[in-house]
């Protein structure tokens, strides 16, 4: 079963190029070394920026949001840039 990881992230216009830097620089460490993951896609939209992860099960992508490269990295470098608490969902493919 098949599962991603939603994540939407308020972040205004003016930090929107930093926020891209961040997901350019984990994406490839993402991809390589979270267990099941599958695929990671940056969707921007006016009222706000979402990343898609694609996991090849919940509990993988449920372990990401508690490994030490999304923790320690990528919620450090995005945290500055936030307007708001991030929106994490996790949804299984049916």
């Amino acid at each position: 079963m098949a599962a991603y990881l939603q994540i939407t992230l308020k972040i205004s216009t003016a930090n929107r190029p930093d926020a891209v830097g961040v997901y350019q620089k984990y994406k490839a460490p993402f991809l390589a070394t979270a267990a099941g993951a599958r695929s990671k896609e940056l969707l921007v939209r006016d009222e706000d920026v979402q990343v898609l992860h694609g996991f090849d099960s919940k509990q993988n992508a449920q372990a990401y949001l508690e490994s030490e490269l999304f923790t320690t990295d990528v919620v450090a470098g995005l945290k500055p840039l936030l307007d708001a608490d991030p929106e994490v969902r996790i949804y299984e493919v049916a």
